[in-house]
């Protein structure tokens, strides 16, 4: 017989991981990350308009490639997720890909991977790489794709509607269980590139392991994520997005925001429960509300940003 408590366990864990499949909408002012439900701000008209425009849609861990249990289908799963994208009533400037484009860093995965991002509506697509599309020996799959932006270094700033964007790379350095790492180079470069950015800039920075420590004995943080930290502080209005552990998480520390997001191939299990991450099998009409994307806005009055994280239960 199995073990009640585990299976208690795992049952709370799906209904913990399924929360806000109706949607969330997330407004951020004034360091407050306050939740407001979906269907009640789709009946506030003005609440709305507030929101503002979407200003980007965060996607991750697709991981074309992968066919086990726990989704064999995630090519039709992107699709749908691209179908949510591109039916949006306000379309997005912006695409932010934080990693695990593919499952193997295989070419045809990754052919296939840009094959099915072509569908979007939205053509300016923002990437980093994540573990699983890091594998190949000389590690040049996906540099030789969307290495361009970054001068094939992984990490890269632009701005956007007066919002700074910084790409970076943490998983050069990954192992299975481990932390990510970002380097001194990396670092310095960050403190570099904030040099002279007023402190109203809002900032956006985007890797694909999580920049803060969620659950060191599974590797979900990073080692030398306070000394970014740190450089950001000064900065009124900081979101800080990841992805990696398939499901969402957030924090906010002062004026900072961090959130995890969902991904588009299949759930993982909640920190500490279980034996360890990877692919968690969920039963088939509770996949859809386990997958999905998140959507930021930029509000105008007072200027700072919001979040709506939308499932494909609702697509």
């Amino acid at each position: 017989m199995p073990d009640e408590k585990l299976l208690q366990s795992r049952r709370d864990a799906l209904k913990c991981l399924a929360y806000g499949g109706a949607g969330t909408l997330f407004v951020l002012s004034g360091g407050v990350f306050a939740p407001l439900d979906l269907a009640v701000a789709a009946a506030d008209k003005e609440g709305m308009v507030r929101a503002g425009t979407p200003l980007f849609v965060q996607i991750s861990d697709t991981h074309i490639g992968f066919n086990k249990e726990a989704n064999p289908d995630v090519n039709g799963t992107l699709n749908q997720t691209i179908d949510l994208v591109n039916g949006m009533a306000r379309q997005p400037a912006l695409i932010i890909h934080t990693g695990d484009i593919t499952h193997l860093s295989k070419p045809a995965e990754f052919d296939l991977a840009q094959q099915l991002l072509s569908r979007l509506r939205t053509t300016e697509i923002h990437t980093v790489p994540g573990e699983h599309d890091t594998t190949d020996a000389a590690m040049t799959e996906y540099f030789s794709r969307f290495g361009k932006a970054s001068g094939n270094k992984g990490y890269y700033s632009f701005d956007h509607a007066g919002v700074h964007f910084i790409g970076l790379v943490n998983v050069m350095q990954f192992k299975p269980g481990g932390l990510g790492t970002l380097g001194t180079e990396q670092l310095d470069w960050v403190a570099a590139d904030l040099k002279g950015r007023t402190d109203s800039t809002p900032i956006v920075v985007f890797a694909h392991m999580p920049l803060w420590s969620i659950y060191e004995p599974w590797g979900w943080g990073t080692g030398d994520a306070e000394l970014l930290t740190n450089r950001l502080r000064r900065f009124g209005s900081v979101t800080v997005l990841n992805g990696h552990i398939h499901q969402i998480v957030q924090k906010v520390e002062g004026n900072m925001t961090f959130h995890t997001a969902r991904s588009t191939a299949y759930p993982q299990p909640l920190a500490g429960v279980g034996p360890g991450p990877g692919p968690l099998k969920a039963p088939p009409d509770e996949l859809a509300a386990m997958l999905g994307v998140t959507s930021v806005s930029v509000v105008k009055h007072p200027r700072s940003l919001a979040m709506s994280d939308m499932t494909l239960a609702r697509s």
